[in-house]
């Protein structure tokens, strides 16, 4: 009866609780790169969570959990940078991962200071992408997902997928070279 009912839909929530929990930050790293904003991807990854929640009458496992949520991720920050229009990404470095970043690699001491000027640059050159190029070369570089996977989350074939990766590292190069040719010399 009821109470059966009650003890189903708990259980359900708390799976899908601690499904969250094991791609929030994944998915928070993912939406702050797109946005070029921590405060931003957090807010879109619960904007994520609301809706996957209240979806989830519609998850049809097509499709793994994981695909599914990360898909509504991705078109909610693609809605969000449409809705944002051509304006400049205002990129706000997160402290603290900059910190655990640079703790890692304290071999010299100007390591810290070294790794905030990379991201900086880094953001600056991804923010001039168009979108379609920057969200697969986040999805590639950054978050190391697979060609397939790719191509799954954002409903394209991994053809596509190639083309775009392509041309959006020759795009970001190119800016770089532009931009950072000191810099980008290495490369």
């Amino acid at each position: 009866g009821i109470d059966e009912i009650t003890e189903s839909f708990a259980q359900a929530r708390e799976q899908f609780l601690a499904m969250v929990d094991d791609i929030r930050p994944q998915l928070h790293r993912y939406c702050a790169r797109l946005t070029g904003s921590v405060i931003e991807g957090e807010d879109i990854v619960q904007d994520t969570f609301l809706k996957a929640y209240s979806r989830l009458d519609s998850f049809q496992h097509q499709s793994s959990f994981y695909t599914w949520l990360y898909r509504i991720g991705t078109n909610t920050v693609l809605d969000f940078l449409k809705r944002r229009g051509r304006s400049p990404i205002q990129a706000v470095e997160d402290p603290e991962a900059v910190t655990e970043i640079a703790e890692k690699d304290m071999v010299r001491p100007d390591a810290r200071m070294e790794q905030q000027e990379i991201s900086r640059i880094t953001h600056d050159v991804l923010e001039e992408l168009p979108e379609i190029f920057r969200t697969v070369l986040v999805m590639r570089e950054f978050e190391d997902h697979a060609y397939q996977d790719i191509a799954d989350l954002l409903g394209i074939s991994i053809g596509t997928v190639e083309s775009r990766l392509f041309r959006a590292r020759a795009r970001f190069k190119e800016k770089l070279l532009q931009r950072y040719p000191d810099i980008a010399q290495g490369i």
